[in-house]
């Protein structure tokens, strides 16, 4: 990524427009060589399958965490309630160890979609908290709209429910969006092919977070790296400013100097 366009969140630069999960993968050394191959800015880890004490000696996949030297981003992955996000947020920053959550407050099993309800208050109370607050959320304008209002800098709107691989589903809202949010915007879940992350960030969304698409891919660490590929081609062309689609064809080849016999 250039020097000069680096993802700022809450004031903190980062170096790559990528996040990445840490669930999934075949094995950690699989885990392991994605990240060192994709270099993510962010790796969400969750609370409940880190065990409430990572840090302590002999845990592996923290170990492995600490020896990547990535940032973490807990989640709050499987919280049904304010409540349960609240106490898991607070156990998370305890043993992370960092303010940063990436809030999930689901209110649907089978589509994992958020609870658009009460996502809001959530978001108010971690940010009165003192927590950088990365939330999930639908692409719903008015809704990611509140997000900003209560304090969220940043809001990760899905392009299709978790897990399914479709992309972006509706790239009308999601374009409005990008275009009425004046806040950093990161694409969470539904994106399955590195030219689905490569659109959003054409699109001008800030970055992508994936895990399903990387960890179930047949060579998940080739995969990394073609998701960051695609990302940071996404950013580039949007910096570069795509040409306006025309109705019809444009000449590409001049035509002045053709000799006079070509002429009909």
């Amino acid at each position: 990524m250039s020097s000069n366009d680096p993802l700022v969140l809450y004031g903190e630069t980062f170096h790559s427009r990528l996040l990445l999960g840490t669930s999934r993968y075949p094995s950690p050394a699989v885990l392991e060589a994605a990240v060192k191959l994709a270099k993510p800015a962010m790796l969400t880890a969750s609370l409940r399958r880190q065990g409430a004490v990572p840090h302590e000696a002999g845990n592996p996949f923290w170990d492995m965490l600490k020896k990547l030297q990535v940032p973490v981003l807990p989640n709050t992955a499987g919280c049904h309630s304010v409540q349960e996000v609240i106490t898991t947020a607070q156990m998370a920053r305890e043993v992370f160890d960092t303010p940063w959550i990436k809030l999930e407050l689901i209110g649907d099993d089978y589509t994992l979609q958020p609870d658009t309800l009460n996502l809001v208050e959530a978001a108010d109370w971690l940010i009165k908290a003192g927590f950088k607050v990365l939330p999930y959320t639908t692409e719903d304008l008015v809704l990611c709209q509140r997000l900003v209002d209560v304090g969220c800098q940043a809001v990760m709107p899905w392009a299709a429910p978790i897990g399914t691989g479709k992309g972006p589903v509706n790239p009308y809202a999601m374009r409005m969006l990008r275009e009425r949010l004046n806040v950093p915007m990161i694409v969470d879940a539904g994106l399955g092919k590195p030219s689905h992350a490569c659109t959003v960030m054409e699109w001008g969304y800030d970055g992508v977070l994936l895990n399903t698409a990387v960890a179930l891919a047949q060579d998940p660490v080739a995969m990394a790296g073609a998701f960051a590929a695609a990302a940071q081609a996404g950013r580039d062309a949007w910096r570069s400013g795509a040409m306006n689609e025309q109705d019809a064809a444009q000449p590409s080849t001049p035509v002045l100097g053709t000799p006079f016999w070509h002429a009909k």
